[in-house]
């Protein structure tokens, strides 16, 4: 079978290798198609944290089942299932207290462990949620929008709330839509006025603001000077997480969700006087993909993936999802259609 490593930072090669033998409690898939994420473009580029190469990449994942023993979740070959693509030790202290999204030993597909960029693979049945009546499209986002449920329900957002999303990359956008499904009204903030633009048009979000020296001035006189009772960063950009708590409320949460490698640097007295709440979502659980699976009715998946390709020609397309001015959303690889 045909897959697709990372060897070092720049370099993709495809190559072909057995098919691998399911062990007692997996499931042998056939990957249909992979989201690219966040995740795989630093990886690639050479900036991702918790990461080591050569490596298979791919967590975003559509499949279908070619082989599965008995499981609690009625599971057969031939099913459609998305998979949660964070193994947890089931032991540690917050596996038991049911965060297994931040085990202590956590392996995530295509960071810590081989993903699925490759026609087929095992994986174990516990991590599999049946999709029959999703479309691949629909299968291959709903962990990035599981990121973003995650986030939102650590937040506790709730009906008639004013929120902040910081960054309208695939991890905001999906923030954006499901703090709307949620009840909130939605204040984009970003660089970029092409996603803006696709933030305002296609999401439906109440407002959008450029991010910069008049982006506090700005929501200030949209929230009568209230600001946001919840700030989310989806950008993991050092300048962006530095500013977010400017545009918090009193009493207000800011929640973490983009992922930075550096320090960052918050004048105490100013959080302090907003007693802030300072929270990280990282991952999700079973929960957050189940709601999404549920809500997925309610996105613009089409417009949402706006590059798609298959497998043969990732390498030669890759560089240019790099660049934010190839008007790249959410790019998918297509193994099998």
């Amino acid at each position: 079978m045909k897959y697709i490593v990372c060897e070092k930072p720049g370099e993709f090669i495809l190559k072909e290798k057995e098919a691998p033998i399911r062990k007692e409690n997996e499931a042998l898939l056939q990957i249909n198609k992979v989201g690219i994420c966040g995740t795989d473009l630093h990886a690639y580029a050479g900036n991702q944290a918790f990461f080591t190469y050569p490596r298979i990449l791919g967590h975003e994942l559509a499949s279908t089942v070619l082989e599965i023993g008995e499981n609690p979740e009625g599971i057969v070959a031939g099913d459609k299932v998305v998979v949660m693509p964070y193994i947890s030790c089931q032991k540690c202290i917050a596996c038991r207290n049911g965060k297994t999204n931040c085990c202590t030993n956590i392996k995530v597909l295509g960071v810590h462990t081989d993903g699925g960029m490759q026609e087929q693979i095992t994986v174990p049945t516990n991590i599999l949620l049946k999709a029959n009546h999703l479309s691949h499209d629909q299968m291959a986002i709903v962990e990035p929008l599981a990121i973003g449920a995650h986030a939102i329900r650590r937040a506790a957002i709730q009906p008639g709330e004013t929120v902040a999303v910081v960054g309208c990359g695939p991890i905001g956008i999906g923030i954006m839509k499901l703090a709307q499904i949620a009840g909130a009204k939605v204040i984009a903030i970003d660089m970029n006025e092409q996603r803006l633009a696709y933030a305002k048009e296609k999401i439906g979000v109440d407002y959008v603001v450029k991010a910069g020296d008049t982006a506090v001035e700005e929501i200030t006189k949209i929230t009568n000077g209230d600001l946001c009772t919840a700030v989310f960063d989806a950008s993991g950009n050092k300048y962006a997480l530095e500013a977010c708590p400017d545009y918090m409320s009193h009493g207000g949460r800011f929640i973490l969700v983009g992922l930075s490698k550096g320090e960052l640097t918050y004048t105490h007295p100013k959080i302090h006087a907003k007693e802030m709440t300072l929270m990280c979502s990282r991952n999700a659980t079973t929960e957050d993909f189940e709601h999404v699976i549920n809500v997925l009715d309610q996105f613009p998946t089409e417009s949402y993936i706006s590059h798609s390709v298959p497998f043969t020609e990732m390498i030669e397309n890759f560089d240019s999802w790099l660049n934010p001015e190839s008007g790249v959303i959410k790019a998918t690889v297509v193994f099998n259609s």
